[in-house]
């Protein structure tokens, strides 16, 4: 919670903090600057993923945890302090861009080691629904951002927030990441990573490139079906509050409370969604939120994109988070039921990463390049395109939720079945 936190309330505060670093322009142009760093922090988590999934597969779940939160807190704390553009010129927009490279190492490698704890410290038949609560933590700590960000708005004028203001988040998530440091030194490792140990014997045989290009087309795979997927997920729970205040014309306030609202309710269906993929398998939700966000991401923005009241904007909102439902609820899980536990920290990290990288991450900065060049709808065309191509992945995936993480996966093949 505190990691994606920390991870999210960038973004949630960068209306706030973006004149300080990039004074010249107008409101987009500074937002756009903004984007672009919020984007570089997404291409490190490709570097994140591969050292801490590496780190994850060979020391195991709990050291690789314990490093993603110690880089979260120092890097919390440098935006925490970091001057601004009037105090030190341009070198106060590289500190935000280093800070922001340190928190994409941590959550590149966050990401595949939560998932794999999750998923190996599950019971069998019921991953699927304690795996949803990683979502519900990750959204939990946007929630923490954006209840922040509403408390704050009521409390300080806009003048104080946008001079000072806008740094008591990242000081409370400086401290918070260091209180789940202390917290995370309690876990215990699970089974079967100490299995994957036994049976490899020696560590260098663990978590290598060259172990995961054995797996190369699950590989090719999980960036497929995550691209659509992690690009709807950042078009409706973090960029729309941009969306509605930037295009729609909601105030600021409002659009924040739209958003707080809105992903209180997703939080809620995430384990019951969570929970029917036990029952009736993972690709029928995969499929579902593929078809539907082909069929509705250009309308339902659209209409977003037009929106005058509060309710019509919270009800619009409410019906995107829950398209994406179907992707969100359990696609780490199965992110980590196509890879054998001697690989599945990388195998979970890298590529998930980087379809973040190139799509998830860059969700904000093409959707206000799009609507700086006065074509806004092509950003709408692009999600649905992205969408497109997941859905052929769902499509031709075979079933993961009985594989077993008790015996390892003897080949690719009887996982995944990935057309050549």
């Amino acid at each position: 919670m505190i990691e994606w936190y920390d991870w999210f309330v960038y973004s949630t505060f960068s209306v706030y903090f973006a004149a300080a670093f990039f004074p010249d322009g107008d409101a987009t142009s500074q937002l756009l600057h903004t984007a672009g760093i919020f984007a570089v922090g997404f291409f490190m988590r490709p570097v994140g993923g591969w050292l801490l999934g590496r780190l994850g597969d060979r020391k195991g779940r709990k050291a690789a945890l314990n490093i993603t939160v110690m880089l979260m807190s120092l890097s919390a704390l440098l935006i925490a302090v970091v001057p601004t553009h009037a105090q030190i010129g341009y070198w106060a927009a590289a500190i935000l861009l280093l800070a922001r490279m340190l928190q994409g190492l941590s959550v590149g490698g966050e990401y595949a080691a939560s998932a794999t704890y999750l998923s190996e410290a599950a019971p069998p038949g019921r991953r699927g629904f304690f795996c949803s609560f990683q979502m519900v933590s990750m959204k939990v700590g946007q929630l923490i951002g954006l209840s922040l960000q509403i408390l704050l708005q009521q409390t300080m004028s806009q003048d104080t927030l946008s001079s000072w203001g806008w740094r008591i988040p990242f000081i409370i998530g400086a401290l918070g990441a260091a209180a789940v440091f202390y917290l995370r030194r309690s876990l215990v490792e699970t089974e079967a990573f100490k299995e994957a140990v036994k049976e490899s014997g020696q560590e260098e045989e663990r978590g290598t490139l060259r172990g995961l290009w054995d797996y190369r087309r699950t590989v090719a795979l999980v960036v497929a079906f995550s691209m659509g997927g992690t690009l709807a997920d950042y078009t409706y729970s973090t960029y729309m509050t941009k969306y509605l205040s930037n295009s729609a014309g909601l105030s600021r306030t409002d659009a924040s409370l739209v958003s707080f609202i809105a992903i209180l309710v997703f939080i809620c269906v995430q384990p019951l969604a969570g929970g029917l993929s036990d029952r009736i398998g993972r690709r029928p939700l995969l499929i579902t939120f593929g078809l539907s966000s082909m069929l509705f991401t250009v309308p339902l923005m659209t209409a977003l994109g037009h929106v005058s009241t509060f309710g019509s904007a919270l009800l619009l909102m409410i019906a995107g988070l829950l398209i994406i439902t179907g992707y969100t609820s359990m696609s780490a899980l199965v992110k980590t039921e196509l890879f054998p536990a001697r690989i599945r920290s990388l195998g979970v990290a890298l590529p998930y990463a980087l379809a973040n990288a190139l799509f998830g991450g860059t969700a904000e900065y093409v959707a206000l390049w799009f609507k700086d060049a006065g074509m806004e709808s092509g950003f709408f065309w692009y999600v649905t395109a992205c969408s497109t191509v997941s859905l052929t992945v769902y499509l031709t995936m075979r079933e993961t939720k009985d594989v077993s993480f008790s015996q390892p996966q003897a080949s690719e093949a009887r996982v995944v079945d990935v057309p050549a």
